[in-house]
């Protein structure tokens, strides 16, 4: 924890209301819910999102969007999570800039109609590298690492290590030995 952190903590009384705006935001730092909270509550850019999202990033439907602890779709800058037929993400589940995730496509014959498909699943302790594309009706196991530009068109499997276009496993991960998000049970920063 870093000293602006620290200080936050001693404070964090005087934020509480935070909690009122940021209802999802379990597990992240006060600093980050601050820093995000002017452009997004109250310039209202994602304003309906109850976790902190980028100003340079798009959350379309997010009440279909299931979000684990320390999950924040769309914090880091221009991502684009469409959850049209829904997103599912676990706990601890990092998603670098420029990240798409996108759970419903076009029709191929009529463009103005989505597909009806299964939700993106994303387990628990992923991470999604930068410029990544997730394709709808994908499901990511646990403890997985979607390298940088990779384009997600299969299923990934849990323990592994995924990159390219197409994206492919190409190594086994060990398994994640940081703290266990999935048993935060209070509020941000707990």
């Amino acid at each position: 924890m870093n000293r602006i952190d620290s200080a936050l903590e001693k404070i964090r009384f005087i934020f509480f209301w935070l909690k009122f705006f940021y209802p999802k935001a379990v597990g992240l730092p006060l600093s980050f819910q601050l820093y995000f909270f002017f452009p997004q509550k109250v310039l209202r850019i994602n304003g309906r999102v109850p976790w902190p999202v980028h100003p340079t990033s798009r959350v379309l439907f997010h009440k279909n969007i299931q979000v684990g602890n320390r999950c924040t779709p769309g914090m880091n800058s221009c991502c684009y999570i469409q959850a049209r037929n829904g997103i599912i993400l676990g706990h601890n589940v990092r998603i670098g800039p420029g990240v798409g995730i996108i759970s419903a496509g076009h029709a191929m014959d009529d463009y103005d109609v989505h597909e009806e498909q299964a939700p993106v699943v994303i387990g628990n302790n992923v991470w999604v590298g930068m410029n990544a594309v997730i394709l709808p009706g994908i499901t990511i196991g646990d403890n997985v690492v979607i390298g940088a530009g990779a384009i997600v068109t299969e299923d990934i499997p849990p323990n592994s290590i995924a990159a390219g276009n197409p994206c492919k496993v190409i190594k086994a991960k060990p398994s994640y030995k940081g703290f266990d998000y999935s048993s935060l049970a209070g509020r941000p920063g707990t």
